[in-house]
């Protein structure tokens, strides 16, 4: 199988959330499963339904965490440096706007862009792989064509 390349952030992250769905979540449902078959007719019992397609979410997330886990090639930014690869913050600014945007690239099961954190795989990160501190990019976006300059690098 391929590796699957994160942060340390990203991988602590998934193992709190393995952790939190094994030791709390899955606890928590198997309770509501055994309170849900005390109330008689399993075939007409809403609660005991509910509760078993959560079951199923949760061991489905489980087995998704521990894969995704197992296949981690965890990278450190901090011994980085030079052109955008994996880890790197970058901040651009867009040629049209002038807006000023920063992001790091990491894996895809970290990745929010809400948060900044951009997908490798993603149209503007594949883009600025390789590209330095002054660079021009252009990122084909399901909006059109976006330009961006790189303002900086950094790899913390």
């Amino acid at each position: 199988m391929e590796k699957i390349p994160m942060t340390r952030k990203g991988h602590t992250d998934l193992e709190v959330e393995l952790k939190h769905l094994k030791t709390v979540e899955r606890p928590t449902i198997i309770r509501a499963i055994a309170d849900a078959r005390e109330h008689g007719d399993l075939s007409e019992n809403a609660e005991y339904h509910s509760a078993k397609e959560k079951q199923s979410f949760i061991e489905g997330r489980v087995k998704e965490l521990e894969g995704v886990i197992s296949l981690a090639d965890v990278i450190d930014p901090a011994k980085m440096s030079g052109t955008i690869k994996f880890g790197a913050k970058v901040t651009l600014v867009d040629e049209d706007t002038d807006e000023e945007k920063t992001y790091q690239i990491v894996g895809e099961y970290e990745a929010s862009i809400e948060a900044g954190l951009l997908n490798i795989k993603s149209p503007i990160a594949r883009a600025l792989i390789g590209k330095d501190e002054g660079d021009s990019v252009e990122v084909r976006t399901p909006g059109g064509v976006k330009s961006y300059e790189v303002l900086s690098i950094v790899f913390a």
